[in-house]
Parts: C-alpha cells; structure tokens; sequence
C-alpha cells in the first residue's frame, strides 16, 4: 500500500487524490522501478464487496483505490472526513496511460475482452499512441487454472503497463492472485473501457458523466439486461451509505 489520505466509504479507503497526482505518482514510480497496483470502484462494485468478502480483500491489496463514479464523491461529501476532490475514471487513466506510453516508449499488454473487441482496441493502440510497444494482448475468455501460466507469459514480456478489461469480480481476484508474481510496473484494471475504445458501447457524454448519470446511459443503451441490475444496486447503495452515515444503532 501506498501512504496516502482515505476517506472510509462502507469497505474501501479510498484515496483522496487528483487524476492529475495519480498520473504523477505512476510516472515517478516507473522511473523508480517501484510497482504499483491501482483499484477503482463504482456504486456497483462497493455493494458488491459488502458480500463478496474476496473482492474486497482483492480490491483492498490495491495500493491506491480510487473513486470511479460520482455517486462515490458525492457519498464522501456526506459522510463525516475529508470529501473525495473529483471522480478519477478509470477509461480516463487508461488513455492517459497510453500518452505516457506513447511519450516514452513504455511496453503496454492487453488482457481481456473478446478476441474481436482485443484485436480492434491493439490495433486503436498503434494508429493513436504509435510510440507505445504492444507487449502482448489475450483475451478475457480463460478459467482459473489458465491464470498461472497467463500471468507467466505477461512476466516473461515485460510490459510497463498492464490493462485488465474484464468483468468484476474476475478482474480484482486475478490482480488480487497474481499482481506481485507479474512483476509489471503499473497494473490496472479498466473493466469495459476496451468495449468503448473499440466503439462497441458508447460512452456516456461529458455531461451526463458529471451529474452521475453515466450508469442511466449505459441503462439506455441496453435496457433489457441493465435496468434492474442498475435499479437495484443504486438503492442498496443509497441504504447502506445512509446507513454509515447514520452510524452503528445505540445500544
């Protein structure tokens, strides 16, 4: 971990960091040689960790953990401490990344999504970021006893950047399992972010994101299979938020 400011948010400690200090402190750490591990979460995924006790030890071995939705920062600006001073989301660290990997020569690798959607986003990574060298790229599409000699291969390539688009809680145990063995410098899960940059899902515009309304877009896109799923976790996400801010009931 990091030594860095947290806001407590139900289970994670989130850090109370810029997208801007976070840019920095990755590149310092690659001139350093120093490894780090970032984990992001959204509404969805906080509720998710109340009950899966693994992602939220996975999620929590993160060195920095950092808020990737607005409902998180308006949450710290509830609760009692330090308020969050911005949403750092992840697709835009990704594409940041991919500048500093295309300014300096940095090897990035690829892990996730299908093999049409992989093909599309390394083919995006050398026509935008030219300068960037694709260490390697595998699909999302594997079992748990393929980790071992995937997370083999990735250390073998040594990559500077390693992007991890893949569902949740797939994409947190597999950091969580195999992020020291890998040796990479900046691991980083981007979940969907390959589906946006292959212009399979289009992403929400700059103003929706900024009145947090990111998830109704992506509901509008595909309302069959998320309207529920979203209705659901956004109110179990305003309880237990409640319910913390609240505080534990008197005896």
């Amino acid at each position: 971990m990091i030594s860095h400011e947290t806001v407590r948010i139900l289970s994670a400690d989130i850090a109370l960091i810029t997208k801007k200090n976070v840019i920095d402190l990755v590149h310092d750490r690659l001139k350093e040689h120093r490894p780090i591990r970032l984990g992001v979460v959204n509404a969805a995924k906080l509720v998710a960790m109340e009950s899966d006790k693994m992602l939220q030890e996975d999620v929590s071995s993160s060195d920095l953990v950092l808020a990737d939705g607005m409902s998180v920062v308006w949450a710290s600006h509830l609760l009692p401490g330090p308020s969050l001073p911005e949403r750092i989301a992840g697709i835009d660290l990704m594409f940041s990344f991919l500048e500093l990997a295309n300014e300096h020569g940095y090897g990035v690798y690829c892990l996730g999504a299908t093999e049409e959607i992989l093909e599309t986003v390394v083919s995006n990574i050398k026509r935008d970021y030219p300068n960037a060298v694709i260490a390697g790229a595998r699909n999302g599409y594997f079992n748990e006893d393929d980790e071992e000699g995937i997370a083999a291969a990735i250390k073998a390539v040594s990559p500077h950047f390693l992007f991890v688009a893949m569902t949740s809680p797939k994409k947190e145990n597999f950091m969580g399992r195999w992020g020291d063995h890998m040796n990479v410098p900046l691991v980083h899960g981007v979940g969907g972010s390959f589906d946006v940059y292959a212009g399979k899902v289009k992403r929400a515009p700059a103003r929706w994101q900024k009145l947090g309304l990111e998830w109704l877009y992506r509901v509008i896109q595909e309302p069959r299979r998320l309207w529920k799923r979203y209705l659901i976790t956004n109110a179990k996400f305003v309880w237990l938020v409640i319910k913390q801010w609240l505080g534990p009931p008197k005896p």
